[in-house]
């Protein structure tokens, strides 16, 4: 990301050309560009786990309901592991913990001007090129699912269709809602004043304790500020990254064990309900305790650098694809589904396994055609707004 002072020009091209005054010169030399950390492949891959789970509890985990797109519940079409498929939800949450530590790691040492742009320009176009295709392919006549109005589908173009009460063109974005109040939130407290250690171990004990009095008062608009019941998974990720940094800072292990004994908490609280075999999907608590672990322990072993031999270029890819096929992956997903298994007669674990190949490939689409142009186009637009006295 590139940050433009006021005696910076971004040209059409892209070029950046800096003006260094003649004062300036004389009284200090320029700083040089923050080094870029190596890219954590592994990390890729991880998110890329993480939308495949998401992806499996929508096909498959949600064993007590009928589907249109199965003509029954997926607990009849994948007798074995529907199961297992049920705790593919968990998948958010180590979204969480991931989100965590990339937003620390990348606002670290960054102006707010350049984080901001980073992140819009991060999740705005795949996001509106997802909102309108989905439209576009609900309004079909041999589409049987509802579209949403004209009016609501415009509103979903902002991002804020959930706390306006707008019905949504995509299921998946009340995360993206979770994830915009976390940026919100790291870049008053930490990118605008400045990033440090101290800073940044002082915003997640605040939050912690904040979001834990929040869920006692049961108070509605502190809620959706401080999002209790995800706060722990985001806090946790932000205490990794400390953790990457300095893997023997005593602060970080604890921001991220406190994170991990609140996260599991909620998960299990949220997620769990006696046996019933009506029910829309049931998980043990135990199971879930376990999914929840081993996503802060994948992030650690990431951030204590254990899994730097996962190297490989293709994991880069793997990630590129993860946030576009998480945004498409459901409502076209069943269309795909009912495409395949009722038109086509093709068994359950095939169609599942050529949906979600479809749902990769239109990802991959959406990342060459969109987001390789027009992020660097947003961003650069972003970062290049003059600053004003």
């Amino acid at each position: 990301m590139i940050d433009t002072p006021e005696d910076t020009k971004v040209t059409s091209t892209g070029t950046v050309v800096r003006t260094v005054l003649p004062s300036a010169a004389s009284s200090r030399p320029p700083k040089p560009d923050k080094p870029r950390e190596p890219r954590l492949r592994a990390l890729d891959g991880l998110r890329l786990v993480a939308a495949l789970m998401v992806a499996a509890y929508h096909y498959g985990g949600r064993g007590g309901e009928v589907t249109d797109a199965w003509g029954s519940s997926p607990q009849q079409q994948f007798p074995t592991l529907h199961g297992y498929f049920a705790y593919g939800c968990l998948g958010v949450q180590v979204f969480f913990v991931i989100s965590g530590f990339v937003i620390c790691m990348s606002g670290w040492g960054r102006p707010l001007k350049s984080f901001f742009a980073s992140r819009a320009a991060r999740l705005l176009p795949a996001y509106w090129a997802a909102i309108i295709i989905v439209t576009l392919v609900f309004a079909l006549p041999v589409v049987t699912y509802k579209a949403v109005s004209p009016s609501d589908a415009l509103v979903n173009l902002t991002m804020l269709q959930q706390p306006l009460g707008v019905d949504r063109v995509l299921g998946v974005c009340w995360t993206l809602w979770a994830e915009i109040r976390f940026y919100a939130l790291f870049a008053l407290c930490v990118v605008l004043p400045g990033a440090t250690r101290r800073r940044v171990i002082l915003f997640c004990a605040v939050w912690t304790l904040a979001a834990v009095i929040t869920e006692g008062a049961q108070e509605p608009l502190l809620d959706i500020v401080l999002m209790p019941e995800y706060a722990p998974y985001f806090i946790g990720g932000v205490g990794l990254y400390l953790v990457h940094r300095d893997r023997k800072d005593a602060y970080a292990w604890g921001i991220v064990i406190v994170s991990w004994l609140i996260g599991q908490h909620y998960a299990v609280s949220r997620l769990w309900h006696a046996p019933d075999v009506d029910a829309f999907s049931y998980r043990s608590s135990f199971g879930i305790m376990l999914v929840v672990t081993l996503g802060y322990v994948a992030v650690a072993a990431i951030a204590l650098g254990w899994l730097h031999w996962a190297n490989w270029r293709w994991l880069t890819v793997a990630g590129a694809l993860t946030y576009p096929f998480y945004l498409v992956h459901e409502h076209l997903g069943w269309v795909v589904i009912k495409a395949l298994h009722q038109g086509l007669n093709i068994p359950s674990y095939a169609t599942v396994l050529l949906t979600v190949g479809a749902m990769l490939l239109l990802a991959r689409l959406l990342n060459r055609y969109v987001e390789d142009w027009a992020t660097p186009l947003i961003r650069r637009k972003l970062a290049s707004i003059p600053r004003k006295n």
